[in-house]
């Protein structure tokens, strides 16, 4: 087995997928380990979910730089300093830096909570049900430039139902979510995802 893959988790707020991807990483191996959670928010519960298992936390926000640019450029050392194989986007609530996501161009993944071309943006679950769609879901996907665009690792359909509320849509949402994100995360560390344009090949294997 190759070495395993060193990753960093990019959080804002709760940390509930983070959860879920160490919840993963115990039970089975997924041929990764969790050596970074970095937040924007220095209040974010995700760094004390980091803190409980003893993983490396790091917060710092645009606010304390000059620029945003300068923000990215120390986030951007600080990954690198690292050696972070994957970044994975968890509830992380700003935009990649450009200069982020060319250092590590098909390295960095993001779950969706809507069945993506649809939906786009921070709101996917209470656009969709504002929407009346029947049908949304969860999108795994890498990042690219641009908003939630870039090649679909995964997905998994969700049912609205006559009596579902927008609540009852998120937990509904977030348990998709919980399942199927650290199953993509394991797959990039075992090296079982082959990216061909737009398609992503989720290859045989454990």
């Amino acid at each position: 087995m190759a070495d395993k893959k060193r990753i960093a988790i990019l959080a804002s707020g709760f940390g509930s997928n983070l959860q879920a991807i160490i919840d993963q990483a115990q039970n089975i191996d997924i041929n990764g380990e969790i050596v970074l959670v970095f937040s924007n928010n220095e209040n974010a519960y995700a760094l004390e979910r980091a803190k409980k298992y003893g993983i490396k936390s790091v917060s710092f926000n645009p606010g304390q730089f000059e620029s945003r640019q300068q923000y990215d450029k120390e986030l951007l050392v600080l990954l690198k300093n690292e050696k972070i194989d994957l970044i994975v986007m968890a509830g992380y609530l700003l935009l990649v830096g450009q200069e982020i996501i060319k250092e590590f161009s098909n390295k960095i993944i993001n779950v969706h909570p809507a069945l993506l071309p649809s939906f786009k943006g921070i709101h996917g679950i209470k656009d969709a049900f504002d929407y009346g769609v029947k049908v949304t879901g969860v999108t795994v996907h890498f990042v690219e430039e641009d908003l939630d665009a870039g090649p679909i690792i995964s997905q998994e359909a969700v049912i609205i139902t006559e009596d579902d509320t927008q609540e009852t849509l998120e937990e509904k949402i977030h348990k998709i979510e919980h399942k199927i994100y650290p199953l993509a995360v394991k797959y990039f560390c075992n090296g079982r995802l082959a990216i061909n344009g737009r398609k992503v090949e989720i290859l045989k294997g454990e």
